[in-house]
């Protein structure tokens, strides 16, 4: 009541421009704002919980909005497209699952013999690590175990 009058900040949002922008050039700002980004910032701070991305984060690297979506993996990092979401989100989901199942496990959840890695979706079934079998196959990288979608 007696205190001094507390100051109204003025949170001066500025509009973001809608640009056509390219995979690349999001990409690109990404890029820019990892670097720039203080160290203990993790990257998933651009990720909103729709996988879309937070433009304003990113507003000092793009000057704008891209006018399609974009969705970023969560565990992964990965950009895509606007009708990739499903992928977006199956990929996050076998990656938790593939890390889970290698701390319980101790071992990687691939079909034995496959020279490619493929995700063995029946031992993760079987520990109700996933909620559903993706339409698609994924494959384990031989460095850090991440999942990827494309056969190397």
């Amino acid at each position: 009541m007696w205190g001094r009058k507390k100051k109204t900040e003025e949170t001066v949002t500025k509009k973001l421009e809608v640009m056509d922008l390219s995979l690349q050039e999001v990409r690109k700002a990404i890029n820019e704002y990892a670097e720039a980004k203080p160290e203990r910032v993790p990257l998933s701070v651009i990720i909103n919980p729709d996988l879309t991305i937070d433009y304003d984060l990113l507003a000092p690297f793009i000057k704008g909005k891209p006018e399609k979506t974009f969705y970023m993996s969560r565990e992964t990092y990965e950009l895509f497209e606007e009708g990739d979401l499903q992928l977006a989100q199956d990929i996050d989901m076998i990656q938790q699952a593939v890390d889970t199942y290698v701390q319980q496990e101790k071992e990687l959840p691939i079909i034995e013999n496959d020279p490619y890695r493929r995700v063995n979706y029946y031992k993760l079934e079987r520990l109700g690590l996933i909620t559903h079998r993706p339409d698609r196959e994924f494959y384990i990288t031989k460095e850090e175990y991440m999942v990827d979608y494309e056969r190397r």
